[in-house]
């Protein structure tokens, strides 16, 4: 049966007008064009006519009328339409004092508008619209969301928000039917069996194949990859790769297999048939698609180690040979000298000569010292790696034998080598063949393998060696794929199908404000550039803070922004009065005011108890500070069992996402937040944290991690300060690899426009991106002297006296120009991540076209930036005020992130994306909590007469924590329950830990 599922917060803003409107909103919906304007002249009364002009702007924000409009609207709204009549706002409060006119009046403004009124009809056909999205997304608040936008678009006023919840509140079941049916060819009786049987324990195991399937590896190590070998032979075994599940969405498969992942073998055997298979289905195929990335990632990563621990013991050998040079030069010196003596040392004496005072072993030493000189390449790092070929042979053949690799690239032998070392590998060849294919080696291979330091024992593991190198290359930039796979697929089938394209196209293009041909666009940025020379010229002629010395670009740092007196003072008197508090205390009021927790649903939306809210709070608060579950449900006299079971069930990358997004649209409400910014400016960067044993996505960092490794925390914050986005990437990922995922992905009120990074979130590829998509990319360059600038082939340009030392011919960008909106088109459509096509194109060991095309529109953009950038002090205050913001930021989730020393212990991606992004959401609740009270305080300081300036506000950080206490209260009242010594009884073994 449908339920409701709104919060009473939630339902009153589908009911009412917003409190607040942005300038750009009331501008855009309640402008009234000349059409509008005739369409008032026939009506009498100046109250009138304003009343119908109001009604037209909110029909055109809202999709229908609010009871009560009129005294909800804001000011500045009506103000703004009045002004536009020449009549006073204030004579709205004097509409429609009869019920009739104001009907009459509201079917007019129908008309005008071309809308008319919901029909009980009407949901028969949007009931199979709303399924089709809710195989999209299975949220039900995003269901209505979209729901009353295909109203609003359609031209149909919005009925009583209850008659949409209900409709949205029963199209799940609608979509579980709509699952089986899609699959219904699929489920013959043999795949049920099969599907069965993997909830049923098997003779021998102690797993059902469902658990087993479900454990992933928490190490990158051959006995990690020969398991989930194991389980892809199952899964093939079974015929999972060739399983057709095209018919259900990519969002539907990820969820679905989310579902089995999570509940338990009885669980899933008391669903339906007609849940149960479609969910063991894409369980199955998820899982084959994740075994396959996981194996692959495990080759890279296991490579990437051994690579490091042969450099390390190259240069320690490096190290030692230089140690031992003098001494091996004396002692063969010696040596010469008796065999130069030939009046002292008859020939036939000469070796037991030299014995007698040079020791035999001696000599070898020095011997192999001299070698490595005179030949270095045979002591290169790549000897030290052919000595670890046992760790690999543990698991490549296997590997090359099971998984199907596919040759993107046929411009050279690899594919032949590749199959001869599989043949190798397998058994099937005994011996290396002297004509074995050796054009695709690089030179540092090729001199280490063909070379005559090796021999012919040697040169097979080298040769293997030399093509795994190349296959783990090539798989990275997609030269080499694997299908089905999700990380390792063919690179063209991340991008949107040419025949699908030409109908995309203009709606893609219309949504990133891009023109379908390159004229207007690449003409726009040439100008632009051609514009910014002649001033740079002159800044640079001035001498000031932007010069040249000795031919050298000089930028003087700015000089810190002092906060004036006033503003320091207002801080500190904000200080003074917030209230103090406790971190729950913040999360059970913010979650009060906004009713948060609704929307971290469970995985199958079940009824919630009493106590729900108060296990889900406490899961909360211990994910986001890093608590162990035990410490946490101890501390709040809570079962653990309870707390686990909250966790596993309603913390979700995508749930917590919709909770912060609703956080960060309430802050971008407050009337504070504005002062700070109007949340169309953002940054990113990261924040690293050590990790505790081994994890798999972990990386060695000494600066940060010492002897041990860690991952880095992505965090994109507004200038308002309100975090909209986080992610954990390995520590040594670039931040410009993933610097986009979350601008793309973003799905709060807050409109980016444009985002700053420091100096290592920048390149080429990001520059050009970043444009494409609409986006004002500015990050803070440090290095500016080096950088290179690209002057414009075939124009006749007096370019500045930089380093112009680059040429870039925007021919061949209007020849690709298709290309370029095809792949931002893929991204913008959610086809695939910036990040996985950026980490393809940079791993490219050629420079393809559509690199080479991308890179040449990112060098335009980038040498416009750095004219602009260089030429306008004010830009480059705003990047640095707020990179700062994010250093804030961070501080307060360092802070909160106090549990366990602040050392990660989740060995899961998936787990700590989920604690990434319950820190962010805690931080928000933070913000919004500070930001609400600052509001208070400055009201009560105006009320006592304290003189408040506004100009001092954008001074003010809700950032702050010295009021708030993290630690929770100890208590150290006497016991109860002590016997006549004061000591308490012990615990039954059986009992759990209270």
């Amino acid at each position: 049966m449908p339920q409701d599922f709104l919060t009473a917060p939630e339902r009153l803003r589908y009911q009412t007008v917003p409190a607040t409107l942005l300038e750009a909103d009331i501008r855009q919906h309640f402008h009234l064009t000349e059409a509008d304007r005739t369409f008032l002249l026939p009506f009498r009364g100046a109250a009138n006519r304003l009343g119908l002009a109001v009604q037209l702007g909110v029909l055109r924000l809202m999709g229908f009328l609010p009871e009560g409009w009129a005294r909800q609207l804001p000011p500045e709204a009506v103000a703004f339409v009045a002004a536009q009549l020449t009549t006073d706002a204030v004579l709205l409060a004097d509409y429609g004092a009869r019920q009739q006119t104001r009907s009459d009046h509201f079917s007019a403004v129908l008309l005008h508008l071309g809308y008319r009124k919901w029909e009980p009809l009407d949901a028969a056909w949007l009931e199979p619209w709303l399924v089709e999205r809710a195989l999209e997304h299975d949220g039900e608040r995003a269901l209505l969301a979209m729901t009353c936008l295909k109203l609003h678009q359609a031209r149909i006023v919005r009925p009583a928000i209850g008659t949409l919840e209900r409709l949205v509140g029963g199209i799940s079941e609608l979509a579980t039917q709509e699952t089986y049916r899609r699959l219904a060819s699929l489920l013959t009786a043999e795949v049920r069996q099969q599907l069965d049987a993997l909830l049923l324990p098997e003779a021998g195991r102690h797993l059902t194949r469902h658990r087993w399937l479900v454990q992933p590896a928490t190490a990158s190590n051959p006995a990690a990859i020969a398991t989930a070998l194991d389980k892809l032979r199952y899964l093939d075994g079974l015929g999972v790769a060739g399983w057709d599940v095209s018919g259900l969405h990519p969002n539907r498969q990820k969820r679905l297999a989310l579902l089995a992942r999570s509940r338990s073998n009885r669980h899933l055997e008391r669903l339906p048939a007609a849940k149960r298979y479609p969910v063991l289905v894409a369980f199955l195929r998820e899982s084959y698609l994740t075994l396959t990335d996981e194996v692959l990632g495990m080759l890279d990563a296991i490579w990437e180690q051994s690579l490091a621990k042969a450099r390390r013991a190259h240069d320690q050998y490096q190290q030692q040979v230089v140690a031992a040079k003098d001494t091996a030069l004396r002692t063969l010196a010696q040596a010469v000298k008796i065999v130069l003596d030939e009046d002292q040392t008859p020939a036939g004496q000469v070796r037991p000569s030299i014995y007698a005072q040079v020791p035999r072993e001696e000599l070898v030493l020095a011997w192999e010292a001299v070698q490595t000189m005179l030949y270095p390449t045979r002591h290169s790092h790549l000897s030290f790696l052919a000595k670890r070929y046992p760790l690999f042979k543990q698991f490549t053949p296997r590997l090359l034998d099971q998984l199907g690799f596919r040759q993107g690239f046929g411009g050279d032998d690899f594919g032949d080598a590749l199959q001869l070392v599989n043949e190798l590998q397998a058994g099937r060849r005994r011996k290396l063949p002297e004509q074995a294919p050796t054009g695709f080696l690089k030179p540092t291979w090729r001199k280490f393998v063909l070379g005559d330091q090796l021999s012919a024992e040697q040169q097979r593991p080298a040769y293997e060696l030399a093509v795994l190198a190349t296959l783990r290359e090539r798989l990275r930039s997609g030269d080499v794929y694997v299908a089905p796979s999700h990380r390792y697929a063919d690179l063209s089938s991340y991008l949107i199908p040419p025949a699908e394209w030409e109908q995309a196209r203009p709606e893609l293009c219309a949504q990133l404000g891009l023109p379908p041909v390159t004229t207007d666009r690449l003409a726009e940025r040439l100008q632009e550039l051609a514009d910014l020379l002649g001033p740079m010229q002159t800044l640079l002629d001035a001498g000031g803070d932007v010069r040249l010395e000795d031919g050298e670009l000089v930028v003087t740092r700015p000089a810190a922004e002092e906060v004036p007196a006033g503003a320091q003072a207002l801080q500190q008197e904000i200080g003074r009065r917030l209230p103090a508090v406790d971190l729950t205390d913040i999360l059970v009021e913010v979650n009060a005011w906004l009713g948060f927790t609704a929307h971290l649903p469970g995985l199958e939306h079940a009824p919630r108890g009493d106590e729900h809210d108060t296990r889900l709070l406490a899961t909360l608060l211990a994910t986001g500070c890093n608590i162990p579950l035990a410490d946490m449900a101890r501390s709040a006299a809570l079962p653990y069992q309870s707390l686990w079971w909250t966790a596993t069930n309603y913390l979700r990358e995508d749930t917590l996402k919709a909770a912060n997004t609703l956080l960060v649209n309430e802050h971008h409400r407050q009337w504070l937040a504005a002062y700070w910014g109007d949340g169309t400016f953002s940054s990113s960067d990261g924040q690293r944290f050590a990790v505790s044993g081994k994890v798999r996505n972990a990386r060695a960092l000494p600066t940060y991690f010492g002897t041990g490794r860690g991952v880095t925390m992505q965090t994109h914050s507004s200038d308002q300060y309100a975090q909209y986005g986080s992610k954990v990437v390995p520590a040594t990922l670039r931040d410009a690899t993933v610097v986009l995922d979350e601008i793309v992905d973003n799905e709060t009120d807050l409109a980016i426009a444009e985002h700053t990074t420091d100096t290592a979130g920048y390149s080429d590829l990001i520059f050009a991106l970043f444009d494409l998509l609409g986006l004002f990319f500015c990050p803070r360059m440090r290095d500016l002297a080096d950088q290179r600038l690209y002057k414009i082939r075939g124009q006749d340009w007096v370019y500045p006296g930089l380093k112009f030392t680059g040429t870039l011919n925007p021919d061949y960008i209007r020849r690709h120009w298709d290309e370029l909106l095809r792949l931002a088109g893929s991204i913008k459509s959610g086809r695939v991540t910036a990040s996985l096509f950026i980490g393809k194109l940079q791993a490219y060991p050629r420079q393809n076209h559509l690199t080479y095309v991308l890179q040449a529109y990112g060098q335009l953009v980038k040498t416009r930036f750095i004219l602009r950038y260089l030429q306008s002090q004010p830009l480059r205050q705003r990047i640095h005020a707020q990179l700062n913001k994010g250093e804030e930021l961070h501080a307060l989730r360092a802070w909160l992130w106090f549990g366990s020393e602040g050392v990660i212990r989740r060995k899961q991606q998936e787990a700590q994306a989920e604690a990434a992004r319950c820190l962010t959401l805690l931080t928000n609740c933070v913000l919004l909590w500070n930001t609400v009270y600052m509001q208070e305080v400055l009201q009560q300081l105006r009320a006592e007469g304290y003189p408040v300036e506004e100009a001092h506000f954008e001074y003010l950080s809700p950032s702050r924590y010295e009021h708030i206490n993290r630690l929770g209260k100890y208590s150290f009242a006497n016991p109860a329950h002590l016997d006549p010594l004061h000591r308490r009884p012990l615990r039954h073994p059986n009992d759990p830990m209270a």
